[in-house]
């Protein structure tokens, strides 16, 4: 009991200034926010005439109202989860801070992690929060069904916590190529462009060809999006449910081990650039 109570002492504050700090700068917060949704927007026109002109009820395994659904929550999982910690590790690298954070008697990937937990918070609250009151009323009002239930969002919840934690650790990974090229805007770019399309931020992962689901299945990226989001929809029930978190689960050991395996091997070859 005492050792988790120093835990949590000394790494808490590491997300409490994370929520500080955007506190302090709300303005460029909800600037960035406001344009993210703006974009959930545009998806949602685009399915809407896709879905008009098609004439289906049903594309993809999801009615037109479940891929509004989708959308807006796909956005709110999103905000909650996609927390970049490479931007931080890979300025300190290249700042050659890293040296400093080494002696420290903290855990460099977990005072990063915690700070990702502080962010995902904030950026949860706001205005997370808000877009998921309006997708539920959106439920009850335009498509007429019941609100989500308690189970569901508990499960939504739980699946959405493990989603963050797979990917800040594959984020941890990512970064430690800073390492090697001191410098990884490129790929950073490359990047976000190719896990908004294997997350099914862009597209749902069930319009994809059977043969494709099933190289995803393989993967961690279906788990760090797409996964929560099916789950809140109730897409996935019984055993494709209980699968699907143990799969989160283990997603989650494997790039733990992948991450202590790469920062013990890059930290005996780290060169400080900066001062």
């Amino acid at each position: 009991m005492i050792g988790v109570k120093k835990f949590f002492r000394t790494y808490l504050p590491f997300a409490a200034n994370e929520i500080k700090s955007n506190l302090a700068y709300k303005g460029a917060f909800y600037l960035f926010m406001v344009c993210s949704l703006f974009s959930s927007f545009i998806n949602y026109y685009l399915w809407k005439a896709i879905y008009g002109s098609s004439g289906a009820s049903t594309l993809g395994g999801l009615s037109s109202g479940e891929m509004v659904i989708y959308v807006f929550m796909t956005y709110v999982t999103s905000n909650m989860v996609m927390i970049r910690i490479s931007n931080e590790i890979s300025e300190d690298v290249v700042k050659g801070n890293v040296a400093m954070q080494l002696i420290k008697p903290i855990d460099y990937r977990l005072s990063q992690m915690f700070m990702g937990f502080g962010y995902s918070f904030y950026r949860f609250l706001m205005p997370g929060i808000f877009v998921w009151i309006g997708v539920e009323i959106y439920r009850a009002v335009a498509l007429n069904v019941a609100f989500t239930g308690i189970v569901n969002i508990l499960l939504y919840l739980c699946s959405a916590i493990m989603s963050l934690i797979i990917y800040m650790l594959f984020e941890f990974c990512f970064a430690m190529i800073a390492f090697f090229t001191t410098y990884i805007f490129g790929l950073k770019l490359v990047k976000a462009a190719v896990i908004s399309f294997l997350t099914g931020q862009l597209i749902p992962l069930s319009f994809f060809p059977e043969v494709v689901q099933r190289v995803f299945d393989f993967l961690p990226f279906q788990s760090m999006l797409y996964t929560p989001v099916m789950i809140y929809l109730g897409k996935y029930t019984g055993n494709d449910l209980a699968f699907a978190l143990l799969k989160q689960m283990l997603w989650v050991v494997i790039l733990y081990l992948l991450g202590s395996y790469i920062w013990k091997r890059v930290t005996r070859r780290l060169v400080v650039l900066g001062g």
